[in-house]
């Protein structure tokens, strides 16, 4: 089987994500249990499991765009990646570094899944 190229990019991506979510998550369960409060330890897990949910959704979106190559994801694709980077990505920090201006930036990676999922329902009410 031959894969389309954005597709197997979509896949790839997907794939290193889970990946990473797995050693974020391991970090966070056993390394950072005793290093900060209760309370961060929700926020850091938080961020892991959106991480998990649109790095899944970047893989449902590699085998969408496969099955409909005529379907283009790109604007879903960029809102889950960014989305990944921004949610997640400003909670691990927040939790690890304590600043508050990570927490302020977590809400627009919020934003971008919503538009990610956004985009890909009007994709698939496009179809015919």
């Amino acid at each position: 089987m031959t894969l389309n190229p954005e597709a197997r990019r979509y896949l790839l991506t997907g794939s290193l994500l889970l990946a990473f979510a797995v050693l974020i998550g391991a970090f966070g369960a056993h390394g950072l249990k005793a290093m900060v409060t209760p309370e961060k330890l929700v926020t850091f897990e938080t961020g892991v499991r959106y991480h998990f949910y649109h790095a899944f959704g970047i893989l449902f979106l590699g085998l969408l765009r496969q099955a409909t190559p005529a379907l283009k994801l790109s604007l879903p694709y960029l809102g889950f990646l960014l989305g990944i980077l921004l949610f997640s990505g400003n909670c691990y920090l927040y939790v690890v570094t304590g600043l508050k201006v990570f927490a302020i930036i977590v809400p627009v990676g919020g934003l971008l899944f919503l538009a990610g999922w956004a985009g890909v329902v009007l994709k698939l009410l496009k179809l015919r």
